[in-house]
């Protein structure tokens, strides 16, 4: 069937997704992460055998907690089909009650919060409550919504208007650049997203791309790298919220250029720029203690 727009306010089955220790460093090898960095410490996040340092975690690993999910259906089953080819990460949230663990075990209900119709395309917005099965305590929550190119034109609503997390007009307080490499998709794919367009260019070409891209959420995770160690102090404890919008895809091997602009106490915007500087992540917005 088409897409439902009926489906707003459906909520998934409860499932489960775990991860351990090596699930983290793995995640911090594929955004980048490495024994040095410019701005920050990263040997706590890369290893957990170095006498004095105790192993942390990104926040965003929060986005590849669930991948593994098992149990029941989620709520996008109620969102009707379409062809996943035309599908594209549209926005990323998460928002952390408390420090991802270095293992652990949750359960997730996700709800479809919108269905918008772009003419050209659809819109579904997600948000997913994860609890660590541990003590039954929420972990961190995760917004996100989807593209769906064709698949609009069904007369509802065509959402929001406006931008948030707009960046000013100077420039910014801060900026970071990292160097991605020429086979970083093929590094971050093992965290648990396989999509063959991160890896295969027969899949690449139908979307015109030069060669396989690199995952959205991989470049997400390079900025929350840059915004932890600009603005906590390489702490996770202090790392509380992270939005933005994908704009550009990005090619494997591409420096990324993440630009920061203080905000009021706690928080901030940011914009991540691709080689040739077109922003490649947009309305960013990140809070902190």
């Amino acid at each position: 069937m088409p897409i439902n727009p009926d489906a707003v306010g459906a909520k998934g089955e409860p499932r489960r997704s775990s991860w351990d220790a090596d699930d983290c460093l793995l995640y911090a090898l594929g955004i980048g992460a490495g024994v040095a960095d410019p701005v920050g410490h990263e040997l706590e996040f890369t290893t957990e055998n170095t006498a004095g340092v105790e192993q942390k975690v990104f926040p965003t690993f929060a986005v590849v907690a669930g991948f593994n999910a098992r149990g029941g259906r989620s709520a996008m089953s109620e969102a009707g089909t379409w062809d996943n080819r035309m599908l594209v990460h549209g926005e990323q949230g998460i928002m952390l009650h408390r420090p991802m663990p270095t293992s652990g075990e949750v359960e997730m209900v996700d709800e479809i919060t919108g269905i918008y119709d772009k003419g050209k395309g659809a819109v579904i917005a997600t948000r997913t409550e994860a609890t660590l099965v541990e003590d039954g305590q929420p972990l961190f929550d995760t917004t996100a919504s989807v593209f769906i190119m064709g698949e609009g034109g069904f007369g509802g609503d065509r959402g929001p208007t406006g931008k948030a997390n707009v960046a000013p007009d100077r420039g910014a307080d801060h900026e970071v650049t990292y160097e991605t490499r020429p086979d970083q998709a093929l590094l971050y794919r093992l965290c648990g997203d396989r999509n063959p367009l991160h890896s295969d260019k027969q899949f690449s070409d139908v979307g015109g791309f030069p060669k396989p891209i690199l995952h959205g959420l991989c470049t997400y995770g390079f900025t929350g790298r840059a915004l932890l160690h600009t603005l906590c102090g390489s702490d996770p404890e202090r790392f509380t919220a992270m939005e933005g919008r994908f704009t550009s895809p990005v090619l494997p091997g591409e420096a990324l250029t993440i630009k920061i602009w203080d905000q009021d106490e706690g928080s901030a915007v940011f914009q991540t720029c691709g080689g040739d500087g077109r922003v490649v992540l947009d309305n960013g917005g990140v809070r902190f203690t």
